[in-house]
């Protein structure tokens, strides 16, 4: 049996046999003056999890993920936080999870991810741009290295793909130009892991927790790419070690939401303070879940759907912080 096969037999142990878990919070310091808040929006049409988000055009855009039966979904669907209703748009061409999207000169782009679905994961080259005059999806150059489970960040007018698993855990960095429709390779990431978070901040990127498989070695890990030295740095750990999370660049903040461990699953919201070099608890998710993403709109931070429990357990919920 496969490392694959193995180890989604495993997740969907966990998912068929109805095991919650614990629901775990951030053990870093609570910022009991300005905690931000939660607020409950317009539920998902399509429960799903392990989905890709971004925002574009001052929407949050929701592409792909597992659906409520566990099978992949090539599922679209846009929300409009300024009418609170979401709208369906042209599906991907084919039904994927695990893949990860950004926008860059306002174009969203869509790499990576598994086809399949059970215990039969594939991981996927390939790279869609989405054409919203048109409603279409377009065939870009694919990734160099085909990997589910990866992160996607725009910086300096390029994206980065981190991370993600090939078979078996990845650090690989390619850069896109979407200009020159090319992928380069560049500084691998020092820790290889999958189902990490990363933001673009101060010029930089972050890649933040991850891990190794689902059973397997959890990262509290941040490290900080400079694209003007070329070069990787450890940044300030996580407070907690976990895969399946989302961040958040806002202003001058980096904020991770949710997560998932062995037989746990993260309510944590945490947010580095810059002043003080560290990470600080603010309110935790109203739903903790895991397989989300997070797109920032108008100053807040949109996450929808997820898993509610360890493994499979998708959801429609939708929710909102706002600093």
């Amino acid at each position: 049996m496969t490392r694959h096969a193995r180890l989604h037999a495993a997740i969907i142990a966990f998912g068929l046999s109805g095991c919650v878990g614990a629901t775990t919070d951030s053990p870093a310091p609570m910022d009991v003056g300005t905690p931000g808040s939660w607020t409950a929006r317009a539920p998902m049409p399509t429960a799903r999890q392990e989905v890709a988000v971004a925002a574009l055009d001052g929407r949050v855009v929701v592409i792909g993920g597992f659906g409520a039966s566990r099978s992949p979904v090539a599922t679209v669907e846009a929300y409009d936080p300024a009418t609170d209703r979401w709208e369906t748009r042209v599906p991907l061409p084919v039904p994927l999870h695990h893949a990860a999207a950004a926008v860059v000169g306002g174009r969203l782009f869509v790499a990576g991810g598994f086809t399949g679905g059970a215990v039969s994961w594939t991981p996927q080259r390939t790279v869609y741009e989405y054409d919203a005059a048109r409603g279409s999806w377009a065939t870009r150059a694919p990734l160099r290295t085909a990997r589910g489970g990866l992160a996607l960040v725009a910086l300096g007018g390029r994206l980065h793909a981190v991370g993600g698993d090939t078979g078996r855990v990845t650090g690989a960095h390619e850069v896109y130009d979407p200009t020159a429709d090319r992928w380069t390779e560049a500084p691998p990431m020092p820790t290889a892991r999958d189902h990490l978070a990363a933001v673009a901040f101060q010029g930089r990127l972050w890649a933040l927790g991850g891990r190794t498989s689902f059973l397997g070695t959890q990262y509290a890990a941040v490290e900080i790419y400079d694209p003007a030295g070329d070069r990787w740095t450890e940044g300030p750990p996580l407070p907690i070690g976990r895969g399946g999370l989302a961040a958040a660049a806002v202003g001058d903040r980096v904020f991770v939401f949710g997560g998932e461990a062995p037989l746990r699953i993260f309510s944590a919201a945490e947010m580095y303070e810059v002043a003080g070099r560290r990470w600080i608890g603010k309110d935790p998710m109203r739903t903790p879940r895991h397989g989300i993403g997070a797109a920032v709109v108008g100053g807040r931070v949109y996450v929808p759907g997820g898993g509610t429990e360890p493994g499979f357990a998708a959801t429609g919920v939708n929710e909102v912080y706002t600093p």
